[in-house]
């Protein structure tokens, strides 16, 4: 008697353990749960299903603590990167540089620089806009000190705007998340771990943007539209977003970035345009982007915001895969940039009509003139500018930046048009910078480059010390 009531307690303690087990999910932790998995969890066993439940505005609850003891400082933007990466300008000690590089805490959104993804624009959209119209904007790490990335080069941080002063603090993390607009990244080492878990949940269950299996509206998913560079460049804003395809030859490559430009007969012209790439080609793709060779570039056109032009982004390399479609290809090699020679003048305010060819959604063709600035024709393809005299010399003094050291050259031109060059950080043959005093005021020199555009003004890019000759 005694054993068979030793059997009934075990097998009771069993039965107990047995669905602890079940409602722990197997000891899964919600941050280990997937987005799916939370989903199904969420709506099984009959209960109402996510979507027609009440959508609660979590993330209004989180209140802004001056007193938490965790860093933090006011801040304006620099610079809007995408949907979870902003630079923002800083007055604080551990920032000699003030500018901080901004990595959203918890959040991970989908790309929208280098790579394009569904939705990957609506979030970069969504941080502008939210930034844009704030009166008071105030970064916070989730310690009492300020905490890299992977990268080094940014840091992890809660940002906290409003948009009145009688108004109290956003977490835009929180917010981002509950739009939709992100998945949660390594939330669980955070403060707002349990409340990141109960937004992702809801955003979820409601099927929100990265969480539905809705198409992105701005996500374009057809095959990329072969055309020549000079149908790109002037008919640029009708094809942002969309892939394309064109022929051209590599004249520069700097910092993930080609430098594309291509001769048209008709006009006599050079185009040029500029490919990121970023860090997704890998060793072989790059190979194919190397200065000289011809290629077929195939992506995405995108609007720049930092540098304020339009660019081809979401380049692609399969290696598996030389055929592919989707691939940028290598034609020839062996070719070099025209560096046709252009007046300063005729640079920065020259214009020049061109015949332009569009399309309209049914395919009917009309073609009409249009005015152009010739910088924007010839931007981010090669030029050269002669007999410049040297008047100003600055140099970037921010040590946080990849361009410190970098110069700006003021130059008068012959027929006193005032121009301006930017370099790269110039080394010389022992690998040392190359500082403003091998540049002396009232040097005349020619100069050969890329055509950029800074403020709203042409100038010259220009990559190497040897790219700068000096007039006997």
């Amino acid at each position: 008697m005694k054993n068979l009531s030793k059997l009934l307690v075990l097998l009771l303690a069993l039965a107990m353990l047995a669905g602890c087990f079940a409602a722990c999910d197997g000891g899964k932790t919600p941050e280990d749960t997937t987005a799916d998995e939370t989903a199904e969890d969420t709506t099984a066993g009959g209960t109402q299903s996510g979507e027609n439940k009440e959508f609660v505005d979590y993330a209004s609850t989180v209140k802004f603590d001056p007193n938490s003891g965790r860093a933090s400082a006011t801040v304006t933007v620099r610079t809007f990167v995408d949907g979870d990466t902003t630079h923002f300008n800083i007055d604080h000690p551990a920032f000699d540089g003030g500018i901080l590089k901004a990595r959203y805490l918890g959040i991970n959104t989908p790309e929208s620089t280098g790579q394009i993804e569904p939705w990957g624009k609506k979030a970069s959209t969504y941080t502008k806009e939210a930034l844009s119209k704030a009166t008071s904007i105030i970064v916070e790490s989730d310690s009492a000190q300020w905490n890299p990335d992977s990268t080094g080069d940014r840091y992890l941080v809660w940002v906290w705007y409003k948009t009145a002063e009688d108004t109290d603090y956003h977490c835009l993390n929180l917010e981002i998340l509950q739009e939709g607009l992100a998945v949660s990244s390594k939330s669980s080492d955070t403060v707002y771990a349990d409340i990141c878990v109960t937004i992702l949940n809801q955003a979820v269950n409601h099927k929100l943007h990265v969480h539905s299996k809705e198409k992105d509206p701005d996500f374009y998913y057809g095959a990329a539209l072969p055309m020549t560079l000079k149908e790109l460049k002037t008919n640029i804003e009708s094809y942002k977003g969309k892939d394309v395809s064109f022929e051209g030859v590599v004249v520069r490559n700097s910092n993930q970035t080609a430098y594309v430009e291509e001769y048209d007969e008709e006009t006599g012209l050079y185009f040029g345009i500029q490919i990121y790439y970023g860090f997704n080609l890998g060793f072989f793709g790059e190979e194919i982007l190397s200065v000289g060779n011809r290629v077929l570039v195939v992506g995405s056109v995108q609007y720049y915001e930092t540098g304020g032009t339009y660019q081809i982004a979401d380049i692609k390399y399969h290696a598996m895969r030389p055929d592919d479609p989707e691939n940028i290809q290598k034609i020839s090699d062996g070719h070099e940039g025209a560096y046709a020679e252009v007046s300063a003048k005729d640079l920065l305010t020259g214009k020049v009509e061109i015949d332009v060819t569009s399309v309209d959604e049914e395919g009917n063709e009309t073609v009409e003139t249009k005015t152009f600035d010739r910088g924007f024709i010839t931007m981010h393809g090669s030029a050269s500018l002669k007999d410049l005299v040297i008047t100003k010399i600055y140099t970037t003094q921010n040590e946080d930046s990849s361009n410190y050291g970098a110069l700006s050259i003021t130059c008068l031109a012959q027929d006193g048009t005032e121009v301006v060059l930017r370099t790269i950080v110039l080394k010389d043959a022992d690998g040392k910078t190359i500082t403003a005093d091998k540049f002396p005021i009232g040097s005349v020199i020619d100069a050969k480059g890329v055509v950029d555009v800074y403020n709203g003004v042409y100038q010259l890019k220009v990559f190497s010390a040897s790219d700068i000759t000096f007039r006997q």
